[in-house]
């Protein structure tokens, strides 16, 4: 499985380096784009180099497309139409399609949420409500389309990706592998 996650600046860092991390240590392929050359800078200012660009990859070698929210990350996707594109052609050919805390407004605006089960971070709630059926779980998973609410609920996310794409004997070895230490409150 090879799977786009796209950094666009103003992303949010816990949502992508997250994902990208469990998802890797879950034997999937991640190839991080950039929307431009060189660094992408998270929302709270930490660079990233991106794997590539998205002018030089062809979306159609993928088999899903995972979507950082972060502010101004989230608008910085919806703008750009190569994004909108994508997920647009991924979801009419089935393959995953996810976005975590606002970047579901991405979605929205690429015409992937209509009608489908979706959740969003708190303040997008009436914009999905508007046009999906909205949803409080932490994860929500329709067909090919995940979403996911918040920097809080990336873990959950992240392993659900795992499952989806690699099946659930690897995501619980991952989830074994990421939360075997605990601590006390």
């Amino acid at each position: 499985m090879k799977i786009l996650l796209p950094l666009a600046n103003g992303f949010e860092e816990i949502e992508a380096i997250n994902v990208i991390d469990i998802l890797r240590r879950g034997e999937v392929d991640v190839v991080t784009a950039g929307l431009k050359e060189g660094l992408a800078e998270g929302s709270h200012k930490i660079k990233v180099l991106p794997d590539t660009t998205l002018d030089k990859i062809d979306y159609r070698d993928f088999d899903g497309l995972v979507l950082p929210g972060g502010a101004p990350g989230f608008i910085n996707l919806g703008n750009d139409e190569r994004i909108l594109t994508m997920a647009r052609e991924m979801d009419k050919a089935g393959k995953i399609v996810a976005a975590i805390c606002a970047a579901p407004s991405v979605l929205i605006k690429a015409g992937v949420l209509q009608g489908r089960k979706a959740t969003v971070s708190p303040s997008g709630k009436a914009q999905v409500q508007a046009c999906a059926h909205f949803s409080e779980k932490r994860v929500v998973v329709d067909g090919n389309l995940i979403t996911s609410r918040s920097p809080g609920t990336a873990l959950e996310f992240a392993l659900k990706l795992v499952e989806v794409l690699a099946g659930k004997e690897k995501m619980m070895q991952v989830k074994a592998q990421t939360l075997a230490v605990c601590w006390d409150d």
